[in-house]
């Protein structure tokens, strides 16, 4: 009987256990939290509420700050959008998949171009999607459409890993608004133009020559002439001409649907497209990739915000962004959602200094960092707004110091979904879950590489066991005018060439003493110079062996237009629509 009443208890007590890790093992399921992400484009860090900014007003990202966890060392891995995104996207340096540039050219130029993020990188959206997770991208894109045909969508989202996109597969431009001085390669537009008038004017001159008796030369030579030149104007024309229809357009999945796109009504459209999402994909797990138009010139603003803010069209464009936060975070909080999704707030890099309108700024303020948009090394091109939120996980109310990347995003959000990361390539990015959970105090990287296009430009070295942040700039960007602060005369500053100065010893700064990096230390008046900069290069040393050769996707070949890989919602060249119709939400 004893014997029996114990194989009863046996079987009790297992059948407990096996209901229990059952429940256990749903309850764990359960738990993936759905994932939002923000990323501005443009944003600098002194633009915000929470980081300092008291004249534009931004409650909506000031919110998920003082319900979350804020980061005050974040750095992007590129301080251009199309390097920046592909390292957010992958967790990788830049360098590692052939996005990062050794020529002028730093970003995708066109849509057209053959270009754009390999089809052989691992996305966070591919690992989540293999999760169970239903993801999607709105806005901007700006990772390549195509490889050898307008059809093959080798770059496109839906390639990697996103079951929905929707909004512009390129980047917001000038071009894209009428009554604006073109922005795509403005100077090279200048010259071709030039060269084209002055064929104009050697041809006339000929005819004219010609019929007066004054040359002597044939007809035929002349038609030579003026068919070169009229090859000529069309090589270059046929593309820089009609910018606004290659490159601003508007994309639902595979499908043009606004071609050239109307700007006065884009945010609505994101906005609606936002909160559907959310609806459509309620009972989750989601990941939702807003990646935002705002804040890139041409800074395209709806009349309600307009006007509104004191620090002009910038500002005004802020100020809309972020009220857009606010209502797709409103949408959580109406679906339920809001303590079950892991929220996440950055730019791709730091603010566009060298935007201007004469005495207008039209870029960003980066606060007390120096430099800014397309600078590799200095902190205001890198250093961006940070901010995460899950209620009843993160901490609310959290300021972290320690260096962080926007590569971490990428095994952060795996871990959460509880997926792998892949084995086969290097990860540059580290899970920050123990960090933004308090499980830990320290970051994981102790250095940090920061490249402008393929160049390094300087070294970062968290000193873990003193606090000391040393950072060594071997290459930095010569302002225009000098003593600047910016390359104004350029356009945007230079990676390599006669824009930049190469310093033998490289200048180097503390951050936790100088974030400003206003006061270069020397070996006269830091003890440990020469110990850091030493142990600075044996992690370049070791950094550049894991590197292997990748076909380099922003090459000239790669990012020069192609009308034959021309996203085309009619027959080409006949390239326009509009598909969206009166459809569009007014707010």
């Amino acid at each position: 009987a004893i014997l029996l009443c114990f194989r009863r208890y046996l079987l009790v007590a297992l059948a407990s256990c096996l209901l229990w890790n059952t429940s256990g093992l749903s309850a764990a399921v359960d738990s993936r939290p759905n994932i939002l992400l923000f990323l501005a484009d443009d944003l600098g860090i002194g633009d915000v509420g929470c980081y300092g900014n008291n004249t534009i007003r931004t409650p909506n990202i000031d919110r998920l700050a003082r319900e979350g966890v804020k980061l005050t060392q974040h750095i992007a891995a590129a301080p251009l959008c199309t390097p920046s995104r592909a390292a957010f996207l992958t967790g990788r340096y830049p360098i590692r998949s052939g996005m990062a540039s050794s020529n002028r050219y730093r970003a995708l130029q066109w849509n057209a171009g053959s270009g754009g993020l390999p089809a052989n990188e691992t996305t966070f959206a591919r690992l989540l999607q293999q999760q169970g997770y239903t993801t999607g991208l709105i806005g901007k894109w700006h990772q390549g459409v195509n490889c050898e045909s307008f059809d093959d969508h080798c770059h496109h989202p839906l390639n990697h890993g996103f079951d929905y996109f929707y909004g512009m597969p390129f980047t917001l431009l000038n071009n894209c608004q009428e009554n604006k001085p073109p922005e795509l390669d403005a100077a090279l537009q200048a010259k071709l133009r030039l060269y084209s008038q002055i064929i104009t004017l050697t041809v006339l001159t000929l005819i004219a020559g010609k019929l007066t008796g004054l040359i002597s030369i044939r007809w035929t030579i002349i038609a030579c002439f003026t068919l070169a030149g009229g090859l000529f104007f069309i090589s270059w024309y046929s593309s820089y001409g009609f910018v606004q229809y290659w490159n601003c357009v508007l994309m639902r999945n595979h499908n043009v649907t606004e071609q050239p796109m109307r700007l006065e009504r884009t945010a609505s459209l994101m906005l609606k497209e936002t909160v559907s999402f959310i609806k459509r994909n309620r009972h989750g797990p989601f990941l939702l990739f807003v990646s935002f138009l705002h804040v890139h010139t041409p800074l395209f603003t709806t009349a309600k915000f307009r006007g509104k803010s004191s620090h002009g069209l910038y500002g005004d464009n802020v100020e809309e962004m972020d009220w857009m936060v606010g209502e797709i975070l409103d949408s959580l909080d109406k679906e339920g959602l809001k303590n079950h999704t892991f929220t996440y707030f950055a730019s791709d890099h730091g603010g566009h200094l060298e935007a201007q309108d004469g005495s207008a700024q039209l870029g960003g303020w980066n606060g007390i960092y120096k430099g800014g948009k397309g600078m590799g090394g200095w902190e205001g091109g890198i250093r961006v707004p940070g901010v995460f939120r899950w209620p009843g996980v993160l901490p609310a109310g959290t300021v972290i110091d320690e260096p962080t990347s926007l590569m971490d995003i990428y095994p952060t959000v795996v871990h959460l979904a509880g997926g792998i990361l892949p084995q086969d390539r290097v990860i540059d990015g580290r899970n920050l879950v123990p960090l933004l959970t308090g499980r830990v105090q320290k970051s994981e990287h102790e250095f940090l590489f920061h490249y402008c296009g393929s160049y390094l430009h300087a070294v970062r070295w968290h000193q873990k066991d003193s606090g000391a942040i040393w950072k060594a700039h071997y290459v930095t960007p010569a302002f225009h005018p000098s003593g600047a602060g910016a390359c104004y005369g350029r356009g945007i500053c230079p990676c390599f060439g006669e824009g930049v100065t190469h310093h033998d010893p490289p200048l180097l700064f503390d951050l936790s003493r100088d974030p400003s990096e206003a006061n270069p230390l020397s070996a006269d008046t830091e003890p440990l110079f020469d110990t850091v900069i030493r142990q600075i290069g044996r992690a370049i040393e070791e950094h550049r062996r894991t590197l292997t050769p990748v076909p380099e996707q922003l090459s000239v070949y790669n990012i020069i237009w192609k009308p034959w890989l021309q996203p085309c919602c009619g027959t080409f060249p006949f390239c326009w629509c509009d598909k969206e119709g009166d459809n569009t939400p007014a707010y």
